[in-house]
């Protein structure tokens, strides 16, 4: 087990598994401009480290996020914030490499603003049973710009996006659950060892095959059916040829779990 901390997100590798903890639990983990670029750099450690292969996303104290920091980010409010060099964008809609690995997130707590856009950004997500969520933007004279705007109502439909969206009203873990926001709600004191459970199933799976898996549904969410379709054949006949196929095939007739290794 190998751990590291900075100023604003703690990182754990456990095996294969990167757990990624926001950690300013003095401010209920609301983001300022030192969080905001601390998590960019952990998403781009995350891309380029090839032991991590699946990252859970948790936060430290009580409460996920309470969102943007509006007294401590002067900066993002007048000229928008970009990813530092080496970051990824967690939310896939500000300049900057998006990470090209699952991200699972466990939330708790408050959850709101770009709380709820790193989830929308996101592959799986948990949450306690006791989370609040809430997209509030509209009440203090702005809008979501976290991609709220771009996922909500893809993921839960035109009128119950519009329904939280425009009115800042908070809603429960249930309401998450049914929106489909979330997957799964639990008792908190359950939420990261099941995400790490998770985490770690997905992480034993053959590498080529989960990145191939992602890539073709996040592009048929984002340029359309026809332009992932188009890119199937050359994905399908890379990963046939593969040592880990082999090995998945060989697995299979010694019925044993495959050892892959993302060849």
């Amino acid at each position: 087990m190998n751990q590291a901390s900075s100023s604003r997100v703690s990182r754990e590798l456990r095996g294969h598994v990167l757990l990624l903890g926001l950690d300013r639990v003095a401010k209920r983990n609301a983001f300022d401009l030192d969080l905001l670029n601390d998590l960019s750099l952990a998403y781009g450690e995350f891309d380029r480290n090839a032991d991590a292969r699946v990252a859970v996303v948790f936060a430290h104290g009580d409460h996920f996020t309470a969102g943007l920091d509006l007294a401590n980010v002067s900066g993002v409010m007048a000229g928008g914030w970009q990813p530092p060099p080496g970051g990824c964008d967690p939310w896939g809609v500000f300049a900057g490499p998006r990470v090209t690995k699952p991200v699972i997130i466990a939330a708790q707590g408050y959850c709101l603003t770009l709380g709820i856009e790193l989830m929308l950004a996101a592959d799986i997500n948990l949450c306690a049973s006791n989370t609040r969520f809430a997209q509030m933007e509209v009440q203090r004279g702005i809008f979501p710009f976290g991609g709220a705007t771009l996922r909500f109502h893809q993921l839960a439909g035109w009128g119950n996006a519009m329904r939280w969206l425009l009115t800042g009203d908070e809603f429960d873990a249930h309401e998450a659950l049914r929106l489909g926001l979330v997957q799964e709600v639990m008792a908190s004191e359950d939420l990261l060892p099941r995400a790490i459970e998770l985490a770690s199933r997905i992480a034993r799976q053959a590498p080529l095959g989960v990145q191939a898996t992602l890539t073709s549904a996040r592009l048929a969410r984002l340029e359309g059916e026809t332009v992932a379709a188009a890119a199937l054949p050359a994905v399908v006949d890379q990963l046939l040829n593969s040592e880990d196929a082999k090995e998945g095939v060989r697995a299979m007739i010694e019925k044993r779990p495959g050892v892959f290794k993302g060849i």
